[in-house]
């Protein structure tokens, strides 16, 4: 099963449109109202929206968010700040598990474990958030995430978490 999306936020004149790049798609348990309802609820995130962050990849089982560092997001030394490093993990982790819910069901984190392993050096955050277990009650997720240079990619930061489907009120 692949499923590859690659999106790009152009700005004009301060309006922000998503704008498919590319878009394959396999079929396997994985429908296109999934899929919709990632993109329409990352793009109601206000915190995501602020920080900048795009929605890079979306598959069953797993989805890739990115943010560009700006100077307000990081730490004293100059490094990129954890709590960037979390949200994003977090969302990409959440996101992951949602693709594996039903139309009429939501996720919540219900905890979530972090493994700050090298600073966050490069341009960019990356997290490859994935399922590891999916239950009727509880998601076993974990998040990987990485900061991104000129010329390489490291692992700065693991994450595992357990994700709560929840009902949508409709």
């Amino acid at each position: 099963m692949l499923t590859l999306c690659k999106y790009v936020v152009l700005k004009f004149k301060k309006i922000e449109r998503l704008a498919v790049l590319s878009v394959l798609f396999y079929f396997k348990d994985f429908n296109m109202r999934i899929f919709n309802k990632i993109v329409q609820s990352f793009e109601s995130q206000a915190f995501m929206k602020t920080i900048g962050a795009e929605l890079d990849s979306v598959e069953e089982g797993k989805v890739i968010i990115s943010v560009k560092l700006q100077p307000s997001m990081m730490q004293q030394h100059g490094f990129g700040h954890a709590g960037v490093t979390f949200s994003i993990g977090d969302s990409a982790a959440g996101y992951a598990a949602l693709t594996k819910m039903a139309n009429h069901q939501e996720v919540l984190t219900s905890e979530m474990k972090i493994h700050l392993l090298s600073p966050a050096d490069g341009k960019v955050l990356k997290a490859v958030g994935s399922v590891l277990k999916s239950g009727k009650r509880l998601l076993v997720v974990q998040s990987n995430i990485y900061s991104v240079g000129d010329k390489n990619e490291k692992l700065v930061a693991t994450m595992l978490g357990t994700m709560v489907p929840s009902i949508v009120e409709i």
